[in-house]
C-alpha cells in the first residue's frame, strides 16, 4: 500500500477502503464512481486524490489490502484439523463476523476479484475447501454425503446473507456479538439434528 494512504488516520483510511470496496464490488471498475467513494468516505474528492494518484491505483490498493487481510485474518486462522463440519463452519462464521464488523463489505471481495487474474482465496470461495476431509461417520446412515454437503452449503449462504444484511444496516458499535453467537449455536444445533446420528448430535 502506498505510504500516503497507509499514513492516513486509521478511521479515515478505513472509511476510504470500505467505501471503495463497496463501490468497486457493486458497480465494477468501469462504472465505479470516485465521487461516490469520496462522499461515502466523508472526505472531498480532492483530498482523496491527494492520497492516491488515480482510480486505478485506488482499485489496486483495495484489492491488495483486502487480499492480504483475508489471507492473514481468515485463511491463516482457520483450523482445518477440525473434522466436524459444523464446528469448522462455526469457526469460519466467527472469523468472518470479526472481519465484517470492521469492513462490512469484505465478503463481497470475490466480486471485486473476478476481474483480476488472482489466485487469492476468499471466504466466498470456501466451498469445497471447508468441506474437505471432514468426519463423514457422524452423518446418519443412508444419506448421500455429497448431497448433504451441498444442502449445508446452500443453507449457510442464506444464513450469511441474512447476517450481512443486518450488519450493513446498523452501526458497527451496535452489533451484538453475543446475540449473534447464540443464534449461530442454535442454527448449528438444528443442522446437527437433521444430518447427524443421534449419538453424535
Amino acid at each position: 500500500m502506498p505510504a500516503k494512504l497507509l499514513n492516513m488516520e486509521p478511521q479515515r483510511r478505513d472509511a476510504v477502503l470500505n467505501a471503495a470496496l463497496k463501490e468497486f464490488s457493486s458497480q465494477g471498475y468501469d462504472k465505479a464512481s470516485t465521487n461516490i467513494i469520496a462522499k461515502e468516505a466523508g472526505i472531498s474528492k480532492a483530498l482523496m486524490f491527494h492520497y492516491v494518484n488515480s482510480k486505478q491505483e485506488l482499485y489496486l490498493i483495495v484489492h491488495d489490502y483486502f487480499s492480504n487481510l483475508i489471507k492473514k485474518e481468515y485463511w491463516e486462522q482457520m483450523n482445518f484439523d477440525e473434522k466436524d463440519i459444523f464446528a469448522r463452519l462455526q469457526q469460519s462464521y466467527l472469523l468472518q463476523l470479526k472481519l465484517s464488523e470492521k469492513y462490512p463489505w469484505i465478503l463481497e471481495f470475490s466480486k471485486l476479484s473476478h476481474t483480476e487474474d488472482s489466485d487469492t482465496a476468499r471466504p466466498a470461495d470456501c466451498y469445497p475447501k471447508l468441506f474437505d476431509n471432514i468426519d463423514e461417520t457422524k452423518f446418519r446412515k443412508g444419506l448421500d454425503i455429497e448431497t448433504c454437503k451441498q444442502f449445508i452449503f446452500w443453507s449457510n449462504v442464506g444464513f450469511t446473507n441474512e447476517i450481512l444484511k443486518e450488519i450493513r444496516s446498523m452501526e458497527v458499535a451496535h452489533i451484538d456479538s453475543d446475540a449473534f453467537i447464540r443464534r449461530l449455536n442454535h442454527y448449528f444445533a438444528e443442522l446437527r439434528k437433521i444430518f447427524y446420528t443421534s449419538e453424535t448430535v
